[in-house]
């Protein structure tokens, strides 16, 4: 049997998720929580193959405790149910380690094929957020706001993104103080951009580094 854990602060949310989790006969709830905290800590106790969790939380939101639960090396899976449509969210998830994300509002028609698919090994996010991932995928790609940096200038804003001064890039480039604050004006005025915190948002995005 296929354990799943439901952590939401609603109770009626809760017995709506464990009324369809319980419709497969290969599945149970192992237990159900009602904030972050406690969907770790019965995490840990429990052992889930796969963690439901609201995106808002009290104490802990949905990915705050996916990051908890990497960090603890737990092999559950995680499926963020959310109301949230804004469209950063999928982003957000993906650094965090969720692997799954579905709208509440398809709960009903998704739910058992996303727990299925994080079951398999397989990544399942709610179509919406895909698509509009896909469009501006697209218009960036395609659109004026399409960005080329230098070889020189990605490595700088990569060592930047580290927590490199200028001058120990500098080092680790072989390349003047000077030059190197070049290649980071340079860089920031193609993206448009003002403050190291976005250099590093950035980077992350573009996989530069690891969050």
């Amino acid at each position: 049997m296929k354990q799943i854990l439901i952590a939401d602060d609603h109770e009626v949310v809760r017995s709506g998720l464990r009324a369809i989790v319980e419709t497969h006969p290969d599945w149970v709830v192992s237990g159900e929580a009602a904030d972050g905290q406690q969907a770790v800590a019965l995490a840990v106790e429990t052992r889930p193959d796969v963690v439901i969790v609201d995106y808002s939380m009290p104490l802990m939101n949905g990915l705050e405790v996916c990051r908890h639960l990497k960090s603890l090396h737990l092999r559950a899976e995680v499926l963020v149910v959310t109301m949230h449509e804004k469209e950063e969210l999928l982003t957000e998830a993906v650094l965090a380690g969720v692997r799954g994300l579905l709208f509440k509002s398809d709960a009903r028609n998704h739910l058992i094929f996303a727990i299925e698919a994080l079951l398999e090994g397989r990544p399942y996010f709610t179509g919406v957020l895909l698509e509009r991932m896909l469009r501006d995928y697209k218009k960036n790609k395609l659109g004026k706001s399409d960005i080329f940096l230098t070889s020189r200038e990605q490595n700088v804003v990569q060592l930047v993104a580290e927590g490199h001064t200028n001058r120990s890039a500098s080092a680790v480039l072989k390349l003047s103080v000077k030059t190197v604050e070049t290649h980071r004006a340079s860089a920031m005025r193609k993206l448009g951009v003002s403050s190291t915190a976005e250099l590093v948002r950035y980077a992350i995005r573009k996989k530069l580094v690891n969050p």
